[in-house]
């Protein structure tokens, strides 16, 4: 009676929490207000104008992005960096996408992880991924996914809630992960509102460099492996 009682809850609680999304992405569209996320040069100069809130803006901007996927981060990211500067803006940033990012892990272990879990097909996977190494490279997947920019935030978020990823391991790994990607990013976004040609090509080397870094590590790593093989 009691898990019957729990998945009706959390079905009740998923329904809700599906349709306020929903309501509030549908209220930002309607209003306009969903244009200016895209528009990072309108964000600054709308962050700007909220003085001591200005921060407290970007990180539910930031929030608001990871949960709701079509709200775009890249311009938040950049209209911090252009307000606040490379140090402040990358905490803003930060603070603001590891938050996202609990919730969202939050959202989908809450009243995904379970149904998952029924799949008997899947069960055995699932009991693999429980195991401590696997969970060491669960880490690892997260950890490089948020070194890659083309790779979406939002959906590793959401995909490791699904699986039996400790609590804190992701957290670790995303936070990790998110420090230098969120940095460059603010660089970029400094430099480009500011039109400083000199530094958009540095900011620009530097993105691409850390894009080609989890590509250049495991090269590193396979080079490593198959010398200890050879070797023994």
């Amino acid at each position: 009676m009691t898990s019957k009682l729990g998945v009706k809850h959390r079905l009740i609680l998923g329904a809700t929490l599906l349709i306020g999304l929903a309501a509030l992405y549908w209220a930002l569209l309607e209003t306009g207000a969903l244009s200016i996320f895209s528009d990072k040069r309108a964000l600054r100069e709308w962050v700007g104008q909220l003085g001591f809130w200005g921060p407290l803006a970007i990180m539910a901007m930031m929030i608001a992005a990871i949960v709701m996927s079509p709200i775009p981060s890249g311009p938040i990211a950049m209209a911090a960096g252009a307000s606040y500067g490379p140090v402040w803006g990358t905490v803003y940033v930060v603070i603001g996408a590891e938050a996202g990012a609990l919730i969202a892990f939050g959202i989908a272990r809450l009243l995904g992880y379970e149904a998952m879990h029924r799949w008997s097909r899947i069960r055995p996977m699932l009991a693999w991924l429980e195991k401590e190494r696997s969970q060491t490279g669960l880490m690892l997947v997260v950890f490089a996914s948020r070194l890659v920019p083309f790779i979406s935030f939002d959906a590793v978020s959401y995909a490791a809630g699904l699986t039996p990823l400790a609590f804190w391991r992701f957290l670790i790994a995303t936070l990790a992960g998110v420090i230098p990607t969120a940095y460059l990013i603010v660089i970029f976004g400094e430099v480009l509102i500011t039109a400083d040609s000199r530094g958009l090509t540095v900011a620009l080397i530097l993105i691409s460099g850390i894009t080609l870094f989890p590509i250049l590590a495991k090269l590193v790593w396979a080079l490593h492996r198959k010398r200890r093989n050879s070797s023994n």
